[in-house]
Order: C-alpha cells, then structure tokens, then sequence
C-alpha cells in the first residue's frame, strides 16, 4: 500500500502530465508575491469561521442571503484588516483613492 506522501507525488506528477498534453501553463507563486493567494484564503477562512460554522441552513437562498450580507454589510464595510492599516476595505479604497471613477 502506498503512504499518502508518495500517492500525493504521485498525483502531482499526473496532474504536471497532464497539464503539458492539454498545453496548460501551471503557475505558482511564492510565498509573499503579488501572485500569492494568501488573501483570498484569509476570506474563506473568515467566511467559513464567522459564518457558515455558525448557521443552519434549509435553502440555498437562505445561505446566499447570510453571505451575502456578511460580504457586503460586514466585511467590505466594517471587518479592519491587517493587511490594509486595520481599516475596512471600503475605508481603504476610500482613502487611498478617492478621485478614482470606477473601472
């Protein structure tokens, strides 16, 4: 029987394979680049913490409406990140540009 180290190469090696037969270019960034995507799993983690770990839910759209409302009412709004001075997302794109017309 195979130990999962070896299965896990094993897979990471078919899965390089493959992606050179289907012409698909892997990209992995270091850790602390621009490419990394540490911020996004910070924003599961705390989605799946503060959130999902706390509900019970029946129907989809009651899920999509806690999550939403999290997204947008909490976290974009009024949760401070480390990452950006303590402050919220929105005082943060408020602050640092202002003038900016949307895309």
């Amino acid at each position: 029987m195979r130990r999962p180290v070896e299965l896990a190469t094993y897979t990471a090696h078919a899965f390089t394979q493959l992606c050179r037969q289907l012409g698909v270019r892997q990209s992995m960034g270091r850790v602390g680049s621009c490419f990394d995507n540490a911020a996004a799993e910070a924003f599961f983690s705390s989605l799946e913490w503060e959130v999902l770990a706390r509900h019970q839910f029946e129907k989809t759209h009651q899920a999509q409406a806690v999550v939403l409302d999290w997204c947008y009412g909490f976290y974009n709004h009024h949760r401070r990140h480390s990452t950006i001075g303590m402050m919220s997302p929105i005082s943060y794109e408020n602050t640092a540009a202002p003038n900016r017309e949307a895309a």
